[in-house]
């Protein structure tokens, strides 16, 4: 992959020193200053949960009602795969297969630029961050979520969903033995970030067993409230 890396890098103008390696391949360091777009007036959320919790279903009933523009990091990692002239597609390709997380330089590059072309200032960002340093890195490259949507769902429903969904979906990752392997993952990398934003008060918890009606009326409800708060105030559902 090496030859392929110094691509990534002559793509781009980096020099080896702005860059980080991760299997044989190097991806430029995101800055700050090379962001897009104004972020003043930026609203996201953050929306988590496990493989199979539904976060993906209800995020685009919460597009068509709200407004958001509902960005999939997955869904952008399998695009950017997928696309002939890659340079990152063999790497995202091994990583969805043993259900690793790809390096965040390419995804939160994927998403800042999904973000610039949307041309909005309202963000659904589903399925990431995945891990402390995606958070800590998005915050510091782009900025802090407004909130955080937490999907809770026990395992054997969403394995059961996600079997289900395999029968139909043709994704590499609807299978039996990669669905445990990103089980494994989600436990070890992204409780620690749920935690994190648990801490900062940022997190809503949405029961996502049930329909998706029944799930969607949990969670439209804390929207409704949330979208009317001052930035600077935080909500109490007591």
């Amino acid at each position: 992959m090496e030859a392929q890396g110094q691509k990534v890098l002559a793509d781009t103008g980096f020099h080896p020193d702005e860059s980080v390696e991760f299997h044989g391949l190097r991806f430029p360091k995101l800055k700050a200053e090379d962001s897009p777009f104004n972020l003043e007036n930026t609203t996201i959320y953050f929306v988590l949960g496990g493989p199979g919790s539904g976060k993906g279903t209800q995020c685009q009933r919460l597009k068509e009602k709200y407004g958001f523009v509902h960005l999939s990091a997955g869904d952008l990692l399998r695009e950017e795969q997928d696309r002939p002239d890659s340079a990152y597609g063999e790497l995202i390709r091994f990583c969805i297969k043993e259900g690793q997380i790809v390096p965040q330089e390419v995804t939160i590059t994927l998403l800042r630029e999904a973000m610039k072309r949307s041309r909005s200032n309202k963000f659904l960002i589903d399925g990431f961050p995945r891990s402390m340093p995606q958070a800590t890195e998005f915050e510091k490259v782009v900025c802090s979520p407004r909130f955080v949507l937490y999907f809770k769902c026990d395992e054997d429903t969403m394995e059961k969903r996600l079997m289900e969904r395999g029968k139909t979906s043709g994704r590499a990752d609807d299978n039996a033995e990669t669905i445990k392997k990103r089980f494994r993952v989600y436990v070890l990398t992204t409780f620690p970030v749920i935690n994190h934003y648990i801490q900062s008060d940022k997190v809503l918890t949405i029961d996502s067993d049930g329909t998706v009606d029944e799930v969607f009326d949990r969670v439209d409800s804390l929207m409704t409230k949330t979208l009317t708060l001052h930035p600077d105030q935080m909500p109490n559902f007591d």
